[in-house]
């Protein structure tokens, strides 16, 4: 399948001439090992695929006794897999790197040597117990890898020009035309299948939805089996997180509610669990930002946060979790929006996942004032301009999952905060428009954002 990343491979490997070492992190099962792999094929005369998590105690031995001798440690890795190593024209990939830190510690004299190129992928490679007794190379270049976007869906499907003709029309403002409705079908197919690159393939080769679902759900029992191995001390605190995302995205007000988790728990309990869950890339942690200034960290309440599903087909997966009604009905159902459930929570999550995968922090607006009116108001997301040229910087962005919707905290937003914002935009189900200063764009537009 097509991955964007390839060509950020591409061009890491003319630019840095093996000067830095490329570390790709992301979720499991997001497709890190096969675009590396594909990469490592296509672009090198050679590469080597060290697989942390399948070390035997002949592999072990060579990091454990000769990672510090360069020339014995090429030597016999070579021999190991049986590939020749080329000067300057092979690749060496160390897969799951989390599992073996001392390798990842190593890379700053591997790429300091300068016979050959060096990636590293992993999931949890932040986690505190992975760093311990480690310095973090400078050498070393991050890249986040995502699911599937919108796009990379589309090319999956055989539609390799509709997000150009999409793209087109942003840039313009002018309508989607007869192609919004062709464009909708497909967004919503994309929000229920989702983007791991398992569940696409299955939908692409089958059409089946009960098979995709069952390709997503394989997925979710290894995230638990990863919150059970991996979170340690905060494994009760992490299930707890994981098992409530649905409910807590069910309600209108999306706000995490601890209580909803026990009585009296306050956010230090729980911090450490928050952080697990966007460390792994399982969830997105979406922070309430007190003022909507150039800076939006700066004003970042982190007791105060959303947590979105990393995948919304894997969210759907997750909710509908009753084995009696995760069929294809189901699935043909929330194709049409004719299924009774809170829609929002749906489109909520995968525009958050849209923004996450084109590089945005999550950040959105709540304030609950009990005596004005005037001052009550929450925004989904507020995201900022890519350039600062003035202050006008900030954008408010309202989701919207249905054709009848009102804009009035949006609207209270802009008269306040006037002098910080750029353009307003209401992402809807209906096709593109702008008015009283407003852009209204369609749900799949929110890639472009």
């Amino acid at each position: 399948m097509k991955r964007k990343i390839y060509d950020q491979l591409v061009n890491w490997k003319r630019e840095q001439q093996g000067k830095t070492a490329l570390l790709i992190e992301g979720a499991r099962r997001i497709g890190k090992s096969y675009i590396v792999e594909a990469f490592g094929r296509n672009e090198y005369k050679s590469f080597v695929m060290v697989d942390f998590n399948d070390m035997d105690d002949e592999l072990r031995d060579i990091f454990d006794h000769y990672l510090s001798q360069r020339d014995e440690f090429f030597l016999r890795l070579s021999l190991y897999y049986g590939v020749k190593l080329y000067e300057r024209q092979s690749l060496i990939v160390f897969d799951e790197v989390q599992q073996y830190p001392r390798a990842r510690a190593a890379i700053k004299y591997l790429v300091r040597d300068g016979r050959y190129d060096f990636i590293e992928t992993g999931s949890l490679v932040s986690i505190k117990k992975n760093v311990t007794n480690i310095v973090i190379p400078s050498e070393e270049r991050q890249i986040d890898m995502h699911p599937m976007d919108f796009e990379e869906f589309l090319w999956a499907m055989g539609e390799d020009m509709l997000m150009d003709f999409i793209r087109s029309q942003f840039a313009t403002g002018e309508p989607m035309g007869q192609l919004h409705r062709k464009a909708l079908d497909y967004f919503r197919l994309y929000m229920i299948v989702g983007g791991m690159p398992q569940a696409v393939l299955t939908y692409t080769e089958t059409r089946d939805f009960e098979k995709t679902d069952l390709t997503k759900r394989d997925i979710l029992h290894l995230y638990r089996n990863d919150i059970q191995k991996y979170a340690t001390e905060a494994e009760a605190r992490v299930t707890a997180i994981f098992d409530e995302l649905p409910s807590q995205l069910q309600r209108h007000e999306k706000k995490f509610r601890l209580a909803a988790l026990r009585q009296g728990a306050r956010m230090r309990d729980y911090e450490d669990a928050f952080f697990w869950l966007g460390d792994s890339r399982v969830a997105n942690i979406c922070y309430n930002t007190t003022e909507p200034s150039i800076g939006l960290r700066m004003n970042m309440e982190r007791t105060t946060l959303k947590c979105y599903m990393g995948d919304t087909g894997l969210l759907i997966s997750h909710a509908f979790d009753e084995r009696a009604i995760a069929d294809e009905q189901l699935y043909r159902k929330l194709m049409l929006g004719k299924l009774e459930v809170n829609k929002g929570m749906l489109v909520e999550n995968v525009v958050a996942q849209m923004l996450r995968a084109s590089g945005h922090k999550l950040y959105f607006y709540s304030c609950s004032d009990r005596d004005e009116a005037e001052q009550r108001m929450e925004i989904d997301f507020l995201i900022a301009k890519p350039s600062i040229t003035n202050r006008h910087n900030i954008c408010p962005i309202e989701v919207k999952s249905s054709a009848r919707y009102t804009i009035t905290s949006l609207m209270k937003f802009c008269r306040k905060y006037a002098e910080q914002l750029c353009t307003p935009y209401v992402l809807h189900t209906s096709d593109q428009k702008t008015e009283g200063g407003i852009r209204y764009i369609p749900l799949y537009m929110a890639p472009l954002l």
